[in-house]
């Protein structure tokens, strides 16, 4: 897995989407594979928490008959934490603060999730 591409997308959100904090990926089994928060978040438990939201959620759209899930978003009164699908293997997190335009954001990060399926679907070599 390609590390640095992996940072230089969550880089990229930051970029296009004023208010963003802090993003990371979790596989959806809790495990954290990449962050880029602040020293104060503890990023383990954030990508467990999240993968617990995820499947909370997905159960929830099947339940539902919503189909699959994609995204959630969970306000608090100091801004937002919002959850993307990656595929069925992993999960984006993007915590924002109070300014964060949330619609900007669910269109940025469609593109930023497919980027990163692909960077979790390749393989690294062995021994590396």
């Amino acid at each position: 897995m390609n590390h640095e591409a992996l940072a230089q997308e969550m880089r990229g959100l930051r970029e296009q989407v004023a208010g963003i904090t802090d993003t990371a990926v979790a596989a959806a089994d809790g495990m954290l594979i990449a962050a880029d928060t602040a020293e104060s978040i503890d990023r383990e438990q954030l990508a467990a928490l999240a993968a617990a939201g995820l499947g909370l959620a997905r159960r929830t759209a099947s339940v539902t008959g919503r189909g699959n899930f994609s995204r959630t978003v969970t306000y608090g009164s100091r801004g937002c934490a919002a959850f993307y699908a990656v595929g069925d293997t992993a999960l984006v997190v993007v915590l924002g603060d109070e300014g964060l335009d949330v619609d900007r954001l669910h269109v940025a990060t469609r593109t930023a999730v497919d980027r990163i399926q692909a960077i979790l679907a390749v393989k690294s070599p062995e021994g590396v």
